[in-house]
């Protein structure tokens, strides 16, 4: 695996990592409610709130993941499956929700995609 797969491969961790941290930690934060263009009274909702706190978790363990499959299992094989996923996800979030989903949570999966291909 190459340094800027690796780079790269980081960079999508802690974009992770900082969704996990709005979602989970600074859930009802003017910051939270900017990124996703929420009300901050919605977000303060209980229902909404657990809902965040339950992907925050899934967006921190996506990002612990990488991180094992860079620095622990050294794996190409690995990270291209998880950036395959990201990007799925991404846009399937891209046509029900937002379509700059794609680019924004997608952007930087794609870039590690295309540097395991070269």
């Amino acid at each position: 695996m190459s340094v800027i797969t690796k780079i790269l491969a980081v960079l999508v961790a802690l974009e992770f990592l900082y969704i996990f941290y709005l979602e989970t930690i600074a859930t009802s934060s003017e910051k939270t409610s900017k990124v996703f263009g929420m009300d901050v009274d919605e977000l303060k909702r209980d229902s909404v709130n657990t809902l965040f706190k339950n992907q925050g978790v899934y967006n921190g363990l996506i990002s612990v993941l990488i991180l094992l499959a860079v620095f622990v299992f050294a794996s190409k094989a690995a990270v291209i499956c998880l950036m395959v996923y990201i990007v799925a996800v991404a846009l399937y979030g891209s046509v029900t929700s937002n379509p700059k989903i794609i680019l924004m949570q997608g952007g930087l999966a794609i870039l590690t995609l295309i540097s395991c291909i070269f």
